[in-house]
């Protein structure tokens, strides 16, 4: 369907937004209804049918605190199941956001908004109504033909599709995981996903910078300014200019350097060891750290204003553990990628192997998995790889290494054990009562006992 045969339902409680709306579409569409009160959706449905319904996340009335928007887009849905709904949030909400297009939104929107791209992604609406085909909200593109972002969980579908609506903006990212789960991976998807793919995508592991190396490395320094400066050099920020730039590890900086950092940001310019003279910077800023964001806010460590200029939008990358099924298929991906470099048939993997695997807890995450398929790929004798023939590195395993009793409590003891084993067994009381030599019941109790 044209724009200009397009009938537009906009309800949002801001009257400004309505306005400004109002006066984007009516010259473009056959006909836009405005309304501030959510209540009078499904009267407006009931006597007509539009095209479209743009549809805000949050309204005043709190019907369902925080999920308002996915509440009337499921009321929308019922009633008019064909109606493509656009949903308008902010950047505080977008993870609700994502969730609404697994919930059957069409797409969703970013205030405040570029004109042209509402135009577009309603555009894009019309063309998909009723064609009964998938609609691109719902399916992604595998980040970059090589790239090692795979997964199927419900998890890395999240990622992904967070990765398409946030990576073609300028907003500053911040990935959140264990170690060993992929975060610069993620970083390199959303700068080949953005308009500056074709810039230069600088990495910088901050935290293991000296406080003297710090200033040189990132923002450059001029000849003479310290005594192995023999001439003027760019630092990785200058380096970085019209493209991406990935600071790493974040959250091991010190107090100091975060001030340093924090200024920067701020001015957009950086000035160079041994000048006075700054230059301006323009590059896309993401962030990575193994370090949790309550603690990341506690501000005895971490500036608080500096997590919010660097958090505009955060991804959080789950353990291996938690996908499920991501597990195999990365491995038959690291089997596939380690056959081929070192030149041997691609085995099989048994039953045993599959489910050694899958019970695996993998404090090492994607990275220890990655290893343990490359040693067993070099050791293999055999088509077939048994779970004998996939070790896992006592560096990364706690479980192989001397025992260090930290806890004489036998409750403790009892509560730390339940909980590690509920870990590995990603929740599922019957392996892990199983493993406990426990009945599920007993189990039970003890969940209570423990406030587990």
């Amino acid at each position: 369907m044209q724009l200009s045969k397009a009938s537009i339902l906009i309800v949002d409680d801001d009257t400004d937004v309505l306005t400004a709306v109002r006066l984007l579409l009516k010259p473009q569409v056959k006909e836009i209804i405005t309304e501030k009160n959510p209540e009078q959706i499904q009267s407006l449905l009931n006597s007509r049918a539009f095209d479209v319904v743009l549809l805000d996340m949050n309204f005043k009335s709190a019907l369902n605190t925080g999920n308002e928007g996915l509440f009337w887009l499921k009321k929308i849905k019922e009633q008019r199941p064909d109606t493509s709904v656009i949903m308008i949030t902010a950047y505080g909400a977008i993870d609700l956001a994502i969730r609404s297009l697994k919930e059957g939104a069409h797409d969703f929107v970013v205030k405040p908004w570029h004109n042209e791209k509402l135009l577009q992604t309603i555009t894009d609406a019309l063309q998909k109504a009723g064609s009964g085909k998938k609609s691109a909200s719902r399916t992604i593109a595998q980040p970059g033909a090589n790239s090692d972002l795979l997964g199927e969980s419900e998890a890395m579908h999240d990622i992904l599709l967070k990765i398409r609506k946030v990576a073609p903006t300028d907003a500053n990212i911040l990935i959140l995981g264990e170690n060993g789960t992929g975060k610069e991976v993620i970083a390199k998807a959303i700068h080949q996903h953005s308009n500056r793919k074709d810039k230069p995508f600088i990495k910088v592991d901050v935290g293991a910078l000296t406080e003297s190396l710090f200033e040189s490395e990132l923002f450059g320094h001029k000849k003479g300014a310290f005594t192995d400066a023999r001439e003027d050099r760019a630092g990785r920020f200058e380096a970085a200019h019209g493209g991406t730039i990935f600071l790493d590890e974040i959250g091991n900086i010190s107090l100091h350097q975060q001030a340093k950092l924090l200024s920067v940001l701020q001015n957009r310019q950086v000035i160079p060891l041994g000048s006075n003279t700054p230059v301006d910077i323009d590059v896309r800023l993401l962030c990575a750290t193994n370090v949790p964001l309550a603690e990341l806010a506690n501000e005895s460590r971490f500036r608080k204003d500096l997590v919010y200029r660097i958090n505009t939008v955060e991804i959080i990358v789950p353990p291996l553990r938690k996908r499920g099924n991501d597990i195999l298929l990365l491995a038959n991906h690291f089997m596939n990628m380690y056959a081929a470099k070192y030149m041997r048939p691609v085995p099989e993997l048994s039953k045993s192997a599959a489910e050694k695997l899958k019970t695996y807890h993998y404090p090492g995450n994607v990275r220890e998995l990655q290893y343990a398929m490359e040693r067993a790929i070099i050791m293999a004798d055999a088509p077939l790889l048994e779970a004998q023939d996939i070790l896992f590195s006592p560096i990364e395993n706690p479980e192989t290494a001397a025992p260090t009793i930290q806890e004489t409590n036998l409750g403790e003891l009892e509560k730390a054990t339940i909980n590690r084993v509920l870990e590995k067994h990603s929740g599922n009381l019957t392996k892990a009562a199983k493993e406990l030599g426990i009945t599920r019941t007993a189990l039970y109790r003890r969940l209570g006992k423990y406030d587990i």
